[in-house]
């Protein structure tokens, strides 16, 4: 399978150098690259980066935007909603919303490696409302305690 992708940032600008790229034979994904300028983030602050491309994908699928470790561990930078999900019919532009972590004033270069995409299959289903009857044929308690209340984890 291929991914699709259409070039769409400045044409003055050669595009081979933001093609998303599987660096290795075994990588599940592609580095996305940055088409900004430069771009200072404080710490805390979170900005949308640009990339330049388009990208047509297959139906049943979609597109995980996802934090690089490097980025994460070197400058603290993330993909805020990681994974982002580019879904099939969407038609812009691939964007990624970056957060800084850290506790310096981070710089995102153009050209940059600032995230990596994965494409990943989707089950498409329905949504049914059941009003008459249960919804689980065996009742448990979980649920009932909310969020965490399977355990403390200190």
């Amino acid at each position: 399978m291929k991914l699709e992708v259409q070039w769409i940032g400045d044409n003055k600008l050669d595009w081979r150098e933001y093609l998303p790229t599987r660096k290795t034979e075994g990588s599940s994904g592609w580095d996305i690259f940055a088409h900004t300028g430069v771009v200072r983030l404080k710490p805390g602050e979170r900005t949308v980066i640009k990339t330049g491309w388009k990208v047509k994908i297959p139906k049943g699928y979609e597109l995980q935007l996802r934090t690089r470790s490097g980025m994460a561990f070197k400058y603290g930078l993330a993909v805020l909603n990681s994974p982002g999900t580019i879904d099939q019919d969407y038609q812009g532009e691939i964007m990624v919303i970056v957060i800084n972590h850290s506790k310096e004033i981070q710089i995102i270069r153009d050209k940059m490696a600032i995230a990596q995409a994965v494409l990943a299959p989707v089950e498409l289903c329905d949504c049914i409302a059941i009003a008459d009857q249960p919804l689980f044929e065996v009742e448990t308690n979980r649920g009932t305690g909310g969020l965490g209340s399977t355990g403390d984890y200190k």
